[in-house]
């Protein structure tokens, strides 16, 4: 049952992840030291919104990967 689950959310971790370490990067490297950036100047917005835009774009990602059901096309007699 874990496996099914992890089958079906895999794309949706990974794409997390990789938002959360982003957005953690961002911050470290980009991110504004003086106060006043209202996201990057927070290490846990950062990570929050890196995490947010990373679920986000796998999700939509793992929508184009999924095999389409294949349409049963009619016989006519």
């Amino acid at each position: 049952m874990l496996m099914k689950i992890l089958k079906k959310y895999l794309i949706p971790i990974i794409g997390t992840t990789l938002g959360v370490i982003i957005g953690y990067l961002y911050y470290r490297y980009v991110g504004c030291r003086a106060g006043g950036c209202a996201i990057t100047s927070n290490p846990y917005m950062s990570i929050l919104w890196g995490a947010a835009i990373g679920y986000l774009l796998s999700d939509s990602v793992a929508g184009f990967l999924k095999p389409k059901p294949k349409k049963e096309e009619k016989q006519s007699d």
